[in-house]
């Protein structure tokens, strides 16, 4: 099998800090790989450079045959030679990126590269805008797809349909994983097992040679004592006390070598590190935001028609009390507008009196951009300061960014910053449109715990096939202007 890509000392800098250090990397035509990281480890720049879109001062990159790339969704080039049967398939009837949604964008790109018979995709967050059956066929279609695969997901299912290997970007260096994500994972806990293990051992060594480091310096410390009594009393026969010396003094130099051979030992050890402790927050609800209904939210008989188009048609719903509901139905079908519908309290919505909602969207948020992260989260908050750190730091936020200011994060950021402080508002029910899209993974499932441990109702809206599996408790589907309880 042959290299497509070779790259050598990939090396770059951002503001004073080490993003890339990768000394040697390639790319195989049978290679399917996943890349994750972090917000902000350099994923994609790592892409660009891997095409040649950034130039390196330094280092060596040679690439072997023919490469396509699907940017993130801001980044879209049309080219005529897509194909038009596969456009259609895709959902894409029009050429017109003024006109077009998100999830057209996306597929037209897809639509792009598949086109071109390249030796090899590179693709960033190809799945963003996607909706379940925009992804499942493009599972399909890179099935078929006979090159290689560098891809930058945040999709979970998707990773694990399509790739059969995982680059790990972490401090600016790559760890190979084989499998897919779920695999990737299994071999992380290993390795967290593993550290937690080493460490242990590594404590309890290092507190048995401090220990007896210790008892070996009081052994010397009592015959140097025992000697200068010895001496004082046998002060008139100094035969026998320079003989007497001469013993102590050897058995003081034993006793000095051993502790000093211990505490090199402990120099051996090295510094092992802890493996990361894997904080939690309990969240709870004042007596005040109790609910007793069992269904808070009920949709009776709504209809809703946006435009010319008819978007729910006496659908009805009931929604249970304290449970994690997800709702699910294809591009367009309505699943935001019944949001709002909600928020909104319109006809046939029936609330709780006592319901206090919370509304992630996305691009929904407005604020104080010179407000502090901190003073923008304990608004509205019953928590305390440790518990909103917890929280934050779950997500990736670090006690060094808890300090800056809103004006100064990134949109990434500044979702994280949306849904922490949802979650910790004085809310009952909390209405999430597609909370885990432009997240890393490890906020991903940070996220995810989240919201099982949360206290009250979650609705939330996602494509995420994991994020449906493992949180809700029900699944309701729009389809065919109804709303329809899968499970």
């Amino acid at each position: 099998m042959s290299a497509l890509i070779k790259a050598k000392d990939i090396h770059v800098e951002f503001m004073g800090r080490e993003v890339l250090a990768i000394d040697h990397l390639e790319v195989h035509d049978y290679d399917r790989i996943g890349l994750v990281g972090a917000n902000g480890a350099g994923k994609s720049t790592l892409l660009k450079i891997l095409l040649g879109e950034i130039a390196l001062p330094q280092g060596k990159i040679v690439r072997d045959g023919n490469f396509a790339y699907i940017p993130q969704l801001d980044d879209v080039v049309v080219h005529e030679e897509v194909d038009p049967a596969l456009l259609g398939k895709l959902g894409v009837d029009r050429l017109d990126l003024e006109q077009m949604s998100g999830g057209e964008e996306t597929r037209l790109k897809i639509a792009q590269a598949l086109s071109e018979g390249m030796h090899c995709i590179f693709a960033d967050e190809p799945t963003s805008h996607l909706d379940r059956e925009g992804i499942d066929f493009l599972i399909k279609q890179l099935a078929f797809f006979t090159g290689a695969l560098l891809v930058i997901s945040h999709d979970r299912y998707f990773l694990d349909q399509v790739v059969d290997k995982i680059w790990e970007l972490k401090d600016g260096k790559i760890n190979e994983y084989w499998g897919g994500y779920s695999d990737y994972l299994s071999q992380k806990e290993e390795e967290r097992k593993n550290q937690s293990a080493q460490y242990r051992q590594f404590i309890s060594e290092r507190a048995r040679l401090e220990k007896a480091i210790t008892e070996k310096k009081n052994q010397a410390r009592k015959v140097d004592q025992k000697a200068k009594g010895a001496s004082r009393k046998n002060s008139s026969e100094s035969g026998g006390r320079l003989s007497h010396q001469k013993t102590v003094g050897s058995k003081q130099k034993k006793l000095h070598n051993a502790a000093k051979n211990m505490e090199h030992r402990i120099e051996l050890l090295g510094d092992v590190k802890p493996p990361e402790v894997i904080r939690s927050v309990h969240f709870r609800q004042s007596e005040s935001l109790e609910l007793h209904n069992p269904f808070p939210i009920v949709g009776n008989e709504l209809c809703k028609q946006v435009g010319n188009k008819v978007i729910f048609e006496k659908a009805s719903f009931q929604f249970p009390l304290g449970a994690k509901i997800a709702v699910t139905g294809s591009n367009g079908t309505g699943k935001t507008t019944l949001f709002k519908m909600i928020m909104n309290c319109e006809d046939g919505i029936s609330l709780s009196p006592k319901a206090a909602i919370g509304y992630f969207a996305q691009n929904g948020y407005k604020v104080d951009r010179h407000q502090g992260i901190m003073e923008f989260m304990q608004e509205n908050c019953d928590y305390q300061m440790s518990e909103i750190r917890t929280v934050l730091a779950s997500l990736g936020l670090s006690q060094h960014d808890v300090r800056k200011e809103l004006s100064v994060l990134s949109g990434g950021e500044m979702i994280k910053l949306q849904l922490a402080k949802m979650l910790l508002g004085r809310y009952n029910i909390l209405l999430m449109d597609e909370p885990s899209n432009f997240l890393d993974l490890p906020a991903v499932e940070a996220l995810e715990n989240l919201m099982k441990d949360y206290a009250g109702t979650i609705i939330f809206i996602t494509h995420d096939v994991r994020l449906l599996e493992n949180v809700a408790d029900f699944v309701y589907e729009i389809k065919d202007k109804k709303i329809i309880r899968k499970c």
